[in-house]
């Protein structure tokens, strides 16, 4: 069967239609059943506001409103969200104007590392496929687990177009890394492609239907998901095939899709298809047509993701990776956030947004609270850019904070104390 990957220009004003007409041309009524419960995977790569980062609030409304206009009850349609050591979703849902949008429908909003929810071992969930991993069995030599909730619903993956200093784009395989593991998740990142081929194989066993509307409104190029140069895009895409929509994505961007290890292996297993000459792309041509010609994420890389290189595929993979799976890895959390939080965002990201920030979609951002919508959009979204206030001491005071949440919450530390609060 040809893949199908759908790209549709769009604007503030036309916004919910075009995410109407992106997801009906990428095949969703085909791909997700309303007789079964829906997760719609938010993303959020960095709980403050970032072009490009995560997933925007009028990507998340334009599908709810799309699927509960599409025959999908509300009470079987809910937000799902994981979290990292260096990422506070709790904060993230908030800046990032996700929530709003949730409590607006009427959602319910799961945050699936909480307590009320039950996580299930991989070869409960799957049997005797959990033997067929590439890396994962080895990355984990006694399991791992699963968001049990997950087994028997559709997932709605939302990403957005940007690169990554790992797995030099991301996108719907990536965002699945999010969801499926808990948070031990960095012991994969030396084998993360393979990572993501696993990991999509469970998604195909236990999820009767797997869709992505992809987010390109704003684009992210360069030392991502985080510290990138935004850019205006104007662009949606979907479809229900999770390697072909990367894949697409990936040539938007530049790149060859089957030069980028994840997309070629995946496409190898047949999960996917990755070529892009057998993908079929609807929509508008011109759209489809672009490329953009990003630099990717190496050729201008940050201290923080040249060290992370170094720790996982560099000199100090022998003196310091073993210490991330030990009570020492809570070193790493605190270099992130001092990095990302306490100096980057605080000191640079201002002045690096500026123009994304002025732009339409920059402008509705920043007044989201205030702008009214009608049934195609938003037709206003004001005329003056306002400068942005949450970046530079607000941030500041923030990243200072989320120093000690990381330390209070790390894994190691957790482990031991249900140890001993067990003796």
């Amino acid at each position: 069967m040809t893949s199908r990957v759908a790209i549709v220009r769009t604007q503030p004003r036309s916004v919910f239609d075009d995410t109407q007409r992106v997801m009906e041309l990428g095949g969703y009524h085909e791909a997700l059943s309303p007789a079964n419960e829906t997760a719609l995977k938010i993303n959020i790569s960095w709980h403050f506001f970032y072009p490009a980062c995560s997933t925007t609030p009028w990507q998340l409304e334009g599908v709810i409103r799309t699927l509960l206009g599409g025959g999908f009850a509300r009470d079987r349609v809910h937000a799902c969200h994981n979290r990292t050591v260096v990422i506070d979703a709790r904060l993230g849902e908030r800046e990032n104007k996700q929530l709003p949008v949730v409590e607006k429908y009427g959602l319910e909003n799961v945050h699936l590392y909480e307590k009320n929810e039950e996580w299930i071992h991989i070869e409960d969930a799957i049997g005797e496929a959990s033997r067929d991993f590439l890396v994962l069995n080895e990355v984990y030599p006694e399991g791992f687990h699963i968001p049990k909730r997950f087994l028997g619903e559709n997932i709605v993956h939302l990403p957005t177009v940007k690169t990554h200093v790992f797995t030099t784009t991301t996108g719907a395989m990536k965002n699945a890394f999010g969801g499926l593991l808990n948070e031990h998740r960095h012991w994969t990142h030396p084998v993360i492609h393979e990572t993501l081929v696993d990991l999509l194989g469970i998604q195909q066993r236990i999820h009767p239907g797997i869709f992505a509307v992809m987010d390109g409104t704003f684009a992210g190029d360069g030392p991502g998901p985080r510290c990138m140069t935004p850019h205006v895009k104007n662009v949606l895409l979907a479809s229900g095939d999770q390697v072909a929509i990367d894949a697409v994505a990936a040539r938007l961007m530049g790149f060859d899709p089957m030069e980028i290890p994840y997309l070629r292996i995946a496409h190898e297993r047949g999960l996917g298809c990755a070529d892009t000459n057998e993908i079929e792309v609807v929509g508008d041509p011109d759209a489809a047509a672009e490329r953009w010609a990003f630099d990717g994420p190496f050729k201008r890389m940050t201290f923080a993701s040249s060290m992370q290189h170094k720790i996982y595929w560099g000199p100090l993979k022998k003196p310091l990776e073993w210490s991330l799976k030990t009570i020492l890895a809570p070193w790493s959390y605190l270099a992130s956030i001092l990095y990302h939080d306490v100096f980057w965002y605080s000191f640079r990201a201002r002045r690096i947004m500026r123009d994304a920030l002025s732009s339409d979609w920059g402008r509705l951002f920043q007044g989201w609270e205030d702008v009214e919508p009608d049934s195609h959009g938003f037709p206003n979204v004001g005329t003056e850019p306002t400068p942005y206030r949450r970046a530079g001491a607000s941030s500041l005071l923030k990243g200072i904070r989320l120093l000690g949440t990381a330390l209070v919450e790390a894994p190691e530390f957790q482990a031991r104390k249900r140890r001993t609060d067990h003796v």
